[in-house]
């Protein structure tokens, strides 16, 4: 009783429609559930696994940098490896099955992950900004910038 019945177009949209749920345990912690529009435009069926992996991670890395103080910038290591650490400089995808992460080491040396959608696997770290004076980049933002501009 009082269920809602919904068409099959109904169910549809609401298939194909992204969702976000997290939990936090500091309370303090104000969870990210918001999805911007650019994200839900184009139904989650008709992206590759490659474009919807991208879109995903913008959100994670905007939301990480979000927390991050000036003095550090983010940085991501390599899940299941000994690999190190790559500092986030650039992002992208290449239908229909590949991510590429851009960025340098530790050492300052330039860096490139390219790794299937399937093998994704990515820890998001918080390094400290190579100098002082310069203000901490934030890749986050022109992500989300890029993928607005791409969603028009």
């Amino acid at each position: 009783m009082g269920e809602k019945i919904e068409t099959s177009a109904e169910a549809a949209e609401a298939a194909a429609l992204p969702r976000r749920h997290e939990v936090h345990a500091d309370p303090d912690v104000e969870p990210c559930k918001d999805i911007p529009d650019t994200v839900g435009q184009k139904p989650v069926a008709q992206k590759s696994p490659a474009e919807w992996a991208y879109e995903r991670l913008i959100l994670y890395i905007q939301n990480f940098e979000q927390q991050l103080d000036n003095e550090h910038e983010i940085a991501m290591g390599y899940a299941g490896g000994d690999t190190g650490v790559m500092r986030i400089e650039g992002m992208g995808f290449f239908d229909p099955d590949m991510i590429t992460f851009y960025g340098s080491d530790s050492m300052g040396v330039k860096t490139q992950l390219v790794q299937h959608v399937s093998q994704l696997s990515v820890m998001l770290r918080a390094l400290p900004k190579p100098t002082e004076e310069a203000p901490p980049t934030r890749i986050g933002f022109r992500l989300a910038a890029d993928l607005a501009k791409t969603g028009e």
